[in-house]
């Protein structure tokens, strides 16, 4: 029996910012407190799109700090951050590079020049066809740097390096390996067989570990950089933000689906044993890993950054200083009906959303938009109909009768967007909580400290912790 409160930092980066939330546990319900609010904005080298590993690290260390004065003792850490992107190590444990951005264009064609076709990834690895995945930016990087294939020694994930960072342990959290297409989807273990087929160093992959286990404690360098006088564990949570938010959702039945609404949308269901067939290859389905041992089959569908990006192109342009409820209220306003797939290649890294808009709405034969509401009516009716397709997609594959979808995520804060998925899918949305992320990663956490033992124990908490607001749809 707790005979304490428990309280864990969750480090959940996104690929916009990134925050330090405390989660305290008081035995019954979890309550969250932002720490440390930061900027993940990417970097430019050699017109080359990366992440700032250095002004990351800093931040990490900066919030520690924060939560070492404020809190005086916590009990673990736990770090997500979004897939696929890596970063090379050499011998002496040092990056090569600075990661580079998933959205950076080196990928660009690469998958037609790999040995293996793609139908042959996703009977071995399940996972969805997307340019940027790691197997496609690491075979980009070796094709392209030769040298690398004698330098690069370890190859870790985002949560991963800075995970190591702070232990000085390299390992590779599950979760996260398995956006990379190069993970068996039954063994749950790299694929032996694709990485030397590609050419791949056997070395750089290393050692799979789960949710729920630990990393490593704390080093004494960082201990004493915050403050600490006691090191404490840094915990494998589902250390892809996706994995993280499922978890933090409280499903109560297996036929709900989740719809994490970030800067990317994913929608999908959690199972228990991944679904490779012609219909999910087909329909593009991915089977990523999940916490204790779930799997979740889900899409990815362009999301949020389209409206960021919309609001970002529109201030540059006009000068303006518009923010989202502007965008939410012209959309409300127009009275034209445009939409975008907003999977289509155009809007991936669009140097002018509303240009890739236009461009996509001329060619589709809807004519051209030309003001706030029918941009940004376009991105929402393209969003919502994708959602709705997909959905429908998800039941033909798994035979399963959808009754509610939960949306989860920044997202949610827009109402519009929620109200118009319960329209366009004619489901009953049940939005929140908007922490998901965190909360699935503090409440693993919790796990590996023996407060909670099932799925179902964690979700009865996370639904005791927040609030839920329910969209009926609306004709």
């Amino acid at each position: 029996m707790m005979t304490k409160y428990r309280k864990c930092l969750a480090f959940d980066f996104g690929a916009s910012s990134g925050r330090l939330i405390a989660g305290v546990y008081d035995g019954e319900k979890v309550i969250l407190e932002e720490i440390y609010r930061f900027k993940n904005e990417p970097v430019t080298i050699n017109n080359h799109l990366h992440w700032n590993l250095e002004l990351l690290y800093k931040h990490i260390v900066s919030g520690l700090e924060v939560a070492s004065k404020n809190m005086v003792e916590f009990n673990s850490i736990g770090i997500d951050t979004w897939g696929v992107d890596y970063c090379l190590l050499n011998k002496e444990g040092q990056p090569i590079h600075w990661p580079f951005h998933y959205r950076d264009t080196r990928t660009e064609g690469i998958s037609s020049k790999l040995p293996i076709q793609f139908e042959e990834f996703y009977s071995k690895t399940g996972i969805q066809f997307l340019p940027f995945n790691t197997v496609y930016q690491l075979y980009a990087e070796f094709k392209n740097s030769p040298e690398l294939n004698r330098q690069a020694e370890h190859l870790l994930f985002m949560p991963d390096l800075f995970n190591y960072f702070l232990t000085g342990n390299k390992k590779t959290e599950y979760t996260i390996a398995s956006t990379s297409q190069l993970l068996n989807v039954e063994g749950k273990q790299w694929d032996c067989d694709i990485i030397k087929r590609l050419g791949f160093p056997k070395r750089l992959f290393q050692e799979i570990i789960f949710p729920g286990e630990i990393y490593g404690m704390l080093d004494k360098k960082h201990m004493r950089k915050i403050g600490m006088s006691n090191s404490v564990p840094v915990i494998s949570v589902g250390s892809h933000d996706t994995a993280s938010a499922v978890a933090g959702i409280p499903i109560e039945n297996e036929d709900s689906a989740y719809l994490i609404c970030g800067s990317w949308s994913l929608l999908g269901l959690e199972i228990q044993n991944p679904i490779v067939n012609e219909k999910s290859l087909k329909e593009s389905f991915s089977n990523e890993g999940g916490v204790l041992n779930s799997i979740r089959f889900l899409k990815n569908i362009n999301g949020m950054f389209l409206l960021q990006q919309l609001k970002k192109h529109y201030n540059e342009m006009f000068t303006r200083e518009l923010d989202f409820a502007d965008i939410i209220n012209a959309a409300k306003l127009s009275n034209k009906n445009f939409s975008i797939n907003p999977n289509h290649a155009l809007f991936l890294s669009p140097d002018n959303v509303m240009e890739a808009v236009d461009a996509y709405c001329i060619s589709t034969n809807q004519g051209k938009p030309d003001n706030l509401g029918e941009w940004a009516i376009a991105i929402y009716n393209g969003l919502t109909q994708e959602f709705n397709n997909q959905l429908l997609n998800l039941e033909s594959i798994t035979g399963k009768k959808i009754k509610h979808i939960h949306m989860v995520g920044g997202g949610i804060q827009d109402e519009l967007l929620c109200q118009m998925t319960a329209n366009v899918t004619n489901k009953k949305v049940i939005a929140g909580p908007v922490e998901s992320s965190v909360l699935g990663n503090i409440m693993i956490q919790l796990y590996a400290l023996g407060e909670v033992s099932t799925q179902s124990e964690i979700r009865q908490i996370i639904k005791k912790s927040v609030s839920l607001k329910v969209y009926e749809p609306q004709t």
